[in-house]
């Protein structure tokens, strides 16, 4: 039973009764108001000093409690609060099949945080957190109502798992004489000395990945229910736009990275990856309403079927695997990928309408993996050095007619070549063109604006 979250005054008359006439029981602590009035009530206070951990304690507190009612036949157990909110102890008895376990109800932290800031748990889907469950940030949406704050370390450690200027309402000794709530930024939360066992935590808003990835969602269905052109779309009809803003990216990101390296503004690079991220984000998005109308798959199911990739293939992460480099991270990567796929070949899988020079950088990669012997770097150099000097020269340029796939092999020898060395070299040569293209591109509008310059001065 529960001795409720204040005083005498928030404890029901069945728990008063059943405490008055208990010819056993036991308080898991006397350090709670309501505890005062059952001074000849023994507790189990002196055991928090001596035991290694909480959960160590609460199985002493368990199993001594197994022992008393074996002895006397019954034992009545009050905890702070309400016995199923939060109560450890209650839950490790409930989970034995030797002792019957009887829940008197109590009044709980939630009952009276929620009356304290005027609010409907239902209405407003509060979830309820241990503050000590996990050192990973706190996840949207909110509210949440964090317990276990009992003192200012753990509101630190509470702070480090939220954003810094997240508004947090501290409720301190809610119902009794000295309550006070207070509102403070999380990077502000250790501030506040007071906090002890009767203090929880309450944050109402939690903006985080979820809930805006379901506000995307929601878009989507109502996009597709009413705009004529996305209610025409399809699958097929939406790959070009996948592949056009999947470009779109990796320009952007190519521009954020020449910018921290000092070529041009940063700021304004950022803002532009992320936004053109977002519109590729919406091309997974709604291509799984579309699935999702279908009947067939949505973006629940999607994120399902990555984690449980992303888990099955870090087994050094999420397992008891060992390694220690990543081409070692690589080559266990291909391994479970081919096992999982059942495919005969590292080659099985890859998109073969991918740009040639990352293609074949790919396939590199792929033989090295399977221990498929490669020329070494001084060796390639050596090809692309005797290739280029048995190029075919013309004295004037080919024209576009004249383009064709099917040319001498040292044009193949040279860029084998120049691709093999540039993947010694970590160099992503697809990139590196792309980059000098891009720097075509502006000489060539530079010398237009310079030659209709001169044009307007004729």
């Amino acid at each position: 039973m529960g001795l409720g979250p204040g005083d005498e005054s928030q404890m029901t008359a069945r728990t008063i009764e059943l405490l008055a006439n208990a010819p056993v029981a036991r308080l898991r602590t006397r350090v709670h108001p309501a505890a005062a009035r059952y001074a000849d009530t023994p507790s189990y206070d002196e055991w928090y000093e001596d035991s290694d951990s909480f959960e160590v304690l609460y199985a002493r507190i368990v199993e001594d409690l197994v022992a008393l009612a074996r002895e006397h036949g019954r034992v009545l157990y009050a905890v702070p609060g309400s016995p199923v909110v939060a109560e450890r102890t209650v839950e490790l008895l409930l989970a034995r099949a030797d002792v019957e376990v009887v829940i008197e109800a109590a009044v709980s932290v939630i009952d009276v945080a929620c009356a304290a800031l005027r609010v409907d748990p239902m209405a407003v889907e509060l979830r309820v957190v241990d503050a000590l469950s996990s050192a990973e940030a706190l996840r949207g949406p909110g509210p949440l109502l964090i317990l276990q704050a009992y003192a200012p370390e753990v509101l630190a450690v509470v702070s480090d798992r939220l954003a810094p200027e997240t508004v947090v309402t501290v409720l301190y000794h809610l119902g009794l004489d000295d309550q006070h709530v207070a509102r403070l930024p999380a990077r502000s939360l250790a501030s506040f000395t007071r906090a002890d066992h009767l203090t929880s935590l309450w944050v109402s808003e939690l903006p985080d990945a979820s809930s805006s990835i379901s506000a995307l969602v929601a878009i989507a269905k109502r996009l597709r229910a009413e705009c004529p052109w996305d209610q025409e779309q399809t699958h097929a009809s939406l790959t070009r736009h996948l592949l056009e803003e999947a470009y779109e990216a990796l320009d952007a990101l190519e521009a954020m990275v020449r910018a921290e390296a000092g070529e041009g503004d940063l700021d304004a690079r950022v803002s532009h990856v992320e936004e053109e991220l977002g519109d590729l984000l919406f091309q997974v998005i709604i291509h799984a309403e579309i699935a999702s109308e279908e009947d067939r798959f949505d973006l629940a199911s999607i994120a399902d079927t990555l984690c449980a990739k992303l888990i099955y293939r870090h087994p050094h992460v999420f397992g008891d695997a060992s390694v220690t480099t990543a081409d070692e991270v690589a080559a266990r990567w291909e391994v479970l990928k081919r096992d999982e796929k059942g495919r005969d070949s590292v080659t099985d899988g890859i998109a073969w309408q991918s740009p040639a020079l990352s293609l074949y950088t790919k396939l590199l990669r792929k033989a090295a993996q399977v221990g498929v012997a490669t020329r070494s770097g001084e060796e390639t150099r050596a090809d692309a050095q005797r290739a280029l000097g048995a190029l075919q020269l013309f004295e004037t340029r080919a024209s576009d007619a004249a383009s064709s796939a099917h040319v001498e092999a040292a044009w193949a020898e040279l860029l084998v070549a120049l691709v093999t060395l540039a993947h010694y070299a970590g160099v992503d040569l697809e990139g590196v063109l792309r980059h000098q293209a891009t720097a075509l591109r502006d000489e060539i509008r530079a010398h237009e604006s310079r030659a209709g310059a001169r044009k307007d001065d004729d």
